[in-house]
This record gives C-alpha cells, structure tokens and sequence, in this order.
C-alpha cells in the first residue's frame, strides 16, 4: 500500500496541453476519484501514473519513490480498464492468474490468491468458464479480480463502469467501495458520471481542460464549490445559474434578477458588500427550490414567481423546467405539487443554500 503524489505533472501532445501543472497528494488506502467531462485529461493523469504515458515535466511518485522512469511492470500498480481485456481462449481462473504466472509467482501462491479474490468478488462459480459465456458484470469482476490477485500497492480503474447498464452500474458501484474498505489499498478512479464520483470517492479531484479545479470530499465540493465550473459539474440536474444584481434596501441586501428580488441572509450578505449595485452569478440548485405549500421548516425562506414550461414526474419528486423573463431554470419539488405546464407558481428559495460567483472571474463569493 502506497501514497501517490503528482508533483507539478504537465504533459504535452504537441502544442496540446493534456494535463497542466497538476499537484495533487492522494494518501495511502484513499479513494480519490478524477471526474470531468471528456478531454479534461482525467485519463491521462491515470496513464501518466501507470507509466502507459511519459511525463513532460514535473514528478509522480508513488511512496517516496519517483516512478517517472521506472517501467509501468515494476511500478506495483494495477489497472482496470473500460474494455475488460480478457483472454478469450482462456477460462476465468487462467485469465485471473495469467500475471501471476508471468512472474513465476509458485502455482499454491497463485491458486490460493485466484480464489480467495473469486470469493471476494462472488465468482467462484464461474472458474471454469471462458469469457464468451459470462454477462457484462461478470466480465468486470473477472477484470477486477485479475488486479487484485496482483495485490499491488495502487488500484487504477479507468471507467470500468461505464459498459455496464444502469442497474448493473449502481450494483457494482456499491461493491467496488465495499472491495476498498475491504482491501484498504488506495484506489484511483477515473470517471465523467459525477453521480459516481459523489457515491465512491473519499475525495473528488474536478478537472477542466487539463487543470485541476479543486480537490475536496463529495459534501464540501457539493456545498462550497470554488467556482462556476465546479458548481455546475457536482449535483443532478446541475445547479441553476442567473444573471443578477446585488442591490441594497434600506441597509439590507437583495439578489436582483430583474423578475425577482430575492433577500440575502446575514451570513452571506458580508461577503457581498463590496458588489452593491454590481452584477454577480447567483446560483441556486434545483433542490433548494420549493413548492408551497411543502416547505420544509429551518430555511430562510424567499418567494418567487415563475412559469410552469414542462413537469417531469419521477414518482418520488417532480422535475419543474420554469421560466422567469427569458430565463429557464429547473425546481425538484415534492410530488403532490400540483403544477401543470402553462400555471404561474409561487416558489420558495433557500437562500441559505444560495451561491454568489464574480461574473470576471467565476470564482465563488465568499
């Protein structure tokens, strides 16, 4: 078991940037989880630590070691991959052991760690089969069970769940965290799906564009993202944003979006002093929205009114996609709202909740 540490990594395609200035410590037995959209260079950090890429400039190491020029066979890692790889001549105990054999690991070593990883993983059963005879999910733990065998200090997993289908996904999601309380080995994932990043990672890294736009645990990138990127990347459906003004009543502070005008709690309002009469981003997610009269109690309440444009009913809340002006935002409400496309609502915001971004900069307000 090891730390991994990326000390200033860049790397370069060319005059392509894939990877910029990364620094990142990720502690031993962590699970920290890359997310970002495609292209961000969530990938090839993982490829760059797994020695598949060479670093540009900058170190990685895992340890106290630095790995950037020892081979990725002796780095103590293993992979797993989006596409299973597996043997398909060979049947599911030769595929698990196939590494092993290659390092002339003794035949018992090997046998007794196929099989304790088999059991781990829930395929003992299926030892004898080839791979053409197995499902998508059983590919993936015959995937996983040829790097645990390998028992290496690092576990890299390069969106392993994104063949599997949509129950399938939340199943094996929730097993690949109990395999890393189980192991205790650190895991490294890469993955788009930020539903995924929120549910596995002890920590998330956000990436855009090769840079890292901040590394924190799912709750506080949740609840104080450092920027607009961040805010609109974290939580489903993403967090809505307006155009808006901070505008000052009588000594108190309001968010002025032109068709609303919204108070700002103490608590924020200091921070915000210095935009009066200034544009800001005021952002505001879908669930901190309510419909009256199912309003939960503690929140600080500020109403605003908006058009109904189309309701999705998903059984335990409703998707509303509003309007206010020319502004569509979308509310995750209570299902007994009785809202219908075309009625005018009276909506209830938790500015508690509410987020402030310089519109320069993007950066939060705080």
């Amino acid at each position: 078991m090891a730390s991994v540490t990326y000390d200033h990594v860049t790397k370069r395609f060319g005059d392509v940037i894939a990877v910029n200035d990364l620094c990142i410590h990720i502690e031993d037995g962590e699970f920290l989880v890359f997310v970002g959209p495609s292209g961000c260079g969530k990938t090839t950090s993982l490829r760059l630590l797994a020695g598949l890429e060479e670093i540009t400039s900058g170190n990685i190491l895992i340890g106290d070691r630095v790995v950037n020029d020892v081979p990725p066979k002796d780095r103590n890692i293993a992979m797993v991959f989006q596409s299973y790889a597996l043997y398909p001549h060979m049947s599911v105990y030769d595929n698990m052991a196939f590494g092993l054999k290659l390092r002339k690991v003794p035949k018992a070593e090997i046998d007794r760690r196929v099989k304790e990883a088999a059991a781990m993983l829930g395929i003992e059963n299926l030892l004898d089969r080839k791979p053409k005879q197995l499902s998508g999910g059983q590919r993936q733990r015959v995937a996983l069970g040829r790097a645990i065998v390998r028992e290496p200090a690092v576990f890299l997993l390069d969106e392993p769940l994104s063949n599997l289908d949509a129950k399938l996904r939340v199943q094996t999601r929730a097993e690949l965290s109990k395999l890393h309380q189980r192991l205790g080995t650190t895991f490294i994932y890469v993955t788009h799906d930020q539903v995924e990043a929120m549910t596995m990672g002890t920590r998330i890294a956000v990436m855009r564009d090769g840079i890292l736009q901040q590394v924190d645990t799912p709750q506080r990138l949740y609840e104080a993202p450092d920027n607009v990127f961040v805010a609109g990347f974290i939580g489903s459906p993403s967090m809505n944003f307006f155009d808006a003004t901070i505008v000052d009543v009588d000594g108190k502070l309001f968010v002025d979006g032109g068709t609303y005008r919204l108070p700002i709690p103490e608590e924020k309002a200091n921070a915000l002093k210095p935009y009066k009469g200034k544009e800001v981003i005021f952002g505001i997610r879908p669930e901190d929205i309510f419909a009256k009269p199912y309003v939960p109690p503690g929140i600080f309440e500020a109403i605003m009114k908006a058009d109904v444009d189309v309701t999705e009913l998903m059984g335990n809340e409703i998707f509303l996609y509003l309007l206010t002006g020319k502004r569509s935002f979308i509310a995750r409400v209570d299902p007994r709202t009785p809202a219908r496309a075309g009625d005018q609502v009276e909506l209830v915001v938790n500015m508690h909740n509410a987020h402030f971004f310089d519109p320069q900069t993007e950066r939060a307000i705080r």
